[in-house]
């Protein structure tokens, strides 16, 4: 007999310290209870793993949680063991005699979820296991992995359709991912052969961030960090750098700065980005700076602000990336730095990474079209005039008014002027058109402008007919504008060391008479600010601690909770979140009662750590 909703809700209630489920997740955790397979769109923070982690407490088996990095796994297990879950995780961390242990154990029906690495689906001795034991659910997190489409495909992804299909008896599969468009939720249904699943969107909303884009050069970016960061001694925050080299040289200011910050890259030894990642998640070092390799293993609630250094290479990742941000539910930051330079960064690497092995010459090529496409469109976030917040929502499909204002923005703030730049825009074509596609876009603003740069003159390029044609204009604005339509695919901006700018599929576009191009430009910076909420969601964040003797004692819980995770060796947002201690703040529980109406607080973890919180809340009475 299946188990009913109102038996999960008080799983839900007794292991997470949950009264109810968030949106989107009572429909996919009624389904998986159901037998039905399913897919979860969910952003980051909204819950994903609650779907299937209260089913598992519920269905006669094992759950098999497939999830991409070794450190998302252990903490991940961490945090449910200190809830009173049955836990492992099977990884290389790991000899092979306690592998063989675990695996021996999971069979026997000791643990509700056993996470495993989708590479290790195929390890003989997993499969060994797999066919012995009752496997009741497949959970795949970050499902988007893969699909070709997506911003972080891996091919091991591709395995986890033939490991369902080999089972003596086909599980439940569920797949869930903050960050999946249309066509890469299509892709997942697909290759993860779901049967007639229940799908559930959410929303892409994350009403508890704001998003803000400032244009600066590489200077200025270091001293917009170091103000910034400055300002916010007491605040968690990631700062995230396309290259290692950017990542030393950030993190190296901060130090200097005596500023607590580590960094995290794959140039560096195994021991120290663990130590490292320790030492952030710990709340030992509040900063963090990271290339990408960091952040998908990471489930810090408290982390109030993210800021890039660089231009990412899709929207896919930064909104991946910023998500990590303020899952707590808490007000938080989002604040992305470019320049141009950011466009030649990410163009390279999108010609190196396309030599994939494991991937045919005509798999190749779609990934790679499929990056330059996606560049495109960040190209489009980093410039648009329009509301930041719908920008991203629009990407991930949802109906959201081009003209509306979430008033929380860095856009809607009026934090820049919008310049009309049609009549340079019109230039760029003509110029594109008339130099055939062989030029980049130097060359393109040079001969715009009216260089009289030796390669232009070398080239005759002087003789263009529309040489000077943007005598007015500096080269970095008739650049910017290039970077403009090819955003909108009015020009397209090709791969390989020296690209070169032609045609979009839109190029005709801009002959007409209702063609229009505004570009940004900064008028000011508002530093300090903090976030605000958005229009388009329906959350709302906890309310600020206005009363100084709130604020004591949320200062008080958070040291209390550093030393209870010390001295039982996980994380202090494993014990409870940021979100949790300002509801102790507001409601001042005094007894167990009390305490467990708090959410976050569960029976576990009220045997474990209440004690020791309701003394402190009293002894500030």
């Amino acid at each position: 007999m299946n188990a009913s909703l109102d038996e999960a809700r008080a799983e839900l209630k007794r292991a997470f310290g949950y009264d109810d489920f968030r949106k989107g997740q009572a429909p996919l955790v009624e389904a998986l209870l159901a037998g039905r397979d399913c897919l979860g769109v969910m952003p980051t923070g909204a819950g994903k793993s609650i779907c299937y982690q209260v089913p598992s407490l519920l269905l006669d088996g094992v759950t098999v949680v497939v999830s991409p990095l070794v450190s998302l796994m252990e903490d991940q297990v961490s945090a449910l063991v200190d809830a009173g879950v049955k836990a492992a995780c099977v990884s290389s961390q790991l000899s092979a005699s306690e592998q063989g242990r675990v695996l021996a154990r999971a069979a026997n029906g000791a643990y509700d979820l056993l996470y495993v690495a989708p590479e290790r689906l195929e390890d003989p001795r997993f499969a060994d296991f797999a066919q012995r034991a009752t496997i009741a659910l497949v959970a795949v997190d970050e499902a988007h992995c893969v699909s070709q489409w997506g911003q972080d495909f891996r091919p091991s992804y591709l395995k986890i359709g033939a490991f369902i299909a080999s089972l003596p008896a086909r599980p439940i599969v569920g797949a869930f991912t903050a960050t999946a468009t249309e066509r890469v939720r299509a892709d997942i249904v697909r290759l993860l052969e779901l049967r007639d699943p229940v799908q559930v969107t959410t929303g892409f909303d994350r009403p508890n961030l704001r998003f803000s884009v400032e244009e600066l050069s590489d200077k200025r970016k270091l001293a917009r960090i170091m103000a910034y960061v400055t300002s916010r001694p007491d605040d968690s925050g990631i700062i995230y750098c396309a290259t290692r080299k950017h990542t030393e040289k950030v993190c190296a200011a901060l130090v200097d700065a005596r500023i607590k910050a580590v960094r995290y890259h794959a140039g560096l030894s195994t021991e120290e980005r663990a130590a490292n990642q320790r030492a952030f998640v710990n709340d030992d070092a509040p900063v963090m700076v990271a290339t990408n390799a960091f952040g998908m293993g990471i489930d810090k609630s408290n982390v109030r602000y993210v800021i890039h250094f660089d231009m990412p290479g899709s929207v896919e990742a930064y909104y991946q990336e910023a998500g990590r941000a303020g899952r707590d539910g808490e007000p938080s930051e989002c604040l992305l730095l470019w320049n141009d330079g950011d466009l030649q960064t990410q163009r390279f690497f999108i010609n190196q990474d396309s030599e994939n092995q494991e991937l045919t010459a005509e798999e190749v090529e779609r990934v790679r079209t499929s990056q330059r496409q996606r560049l495109e469109r960040m190209v489009g976030y980093c410039t648009t005039c329009d509301c930041l917040r719908g920008y991203l929502l629009r990407y991930f499909g949802e109906d959201v008014d081009a003209q509306a204002k979430c008033g929380a923005c860095g856009n809607c703030d009026g934090g820049f002027e919008a310049v009309d730049v049609t009549k340079t825009a019109r230039s760029v074509m003509r110029c594109v058109h008339e130099l055939r596609g062989r030029y980049g876009k130097g060359i393109v603003a040079g001969v715009l402008t009216g260089s009289k740069s030796k390669e232009i003159l070398e080239r005759g390029l002087d003789q263009s007919r529309t040489y000077g044609d943007a005598a007015d204009a500096s080269v970095a604005e008739v650049r910017r504008v290039v970077e403009l339509l090819a955003a909108d695919g009015y020009l397209e901006i090709s791969d390989g060391q020296y690209p070169v700018v032609g045609l979009g599929p839109r190029c005709r576009e801009a002959a007409v008479d209702g063609f229009a191009l505004k570009m940004k430009r900064t008028k000011k910076v508002a530093e300090g600010r903090r976030a605000h909420m958005g229009t388009f969601g329906s959350g709302r964040a906890v309310a600020d601690l206005d009363d100084p003797a709130q604020q004591d004692l949320f200062e008080r819980l958070r040291a209390l909770r550093k030393r209870l995770a010390s001295e039982a060796g996980i994380a202090p947002y494993m014990v409870f979140s940021d979100r949790t201690l300002r509801e102790m703040c507001l409601a001042r529980p005094r007894t167990d009662e009390e305490l467990l109406a708090i959410s976050g607080v569960g029976v576990k973890k009220l045997r474990t750590y209440g004690e020791d919180f309701l003394a402190e809340i009293a002894a500030g009475e």
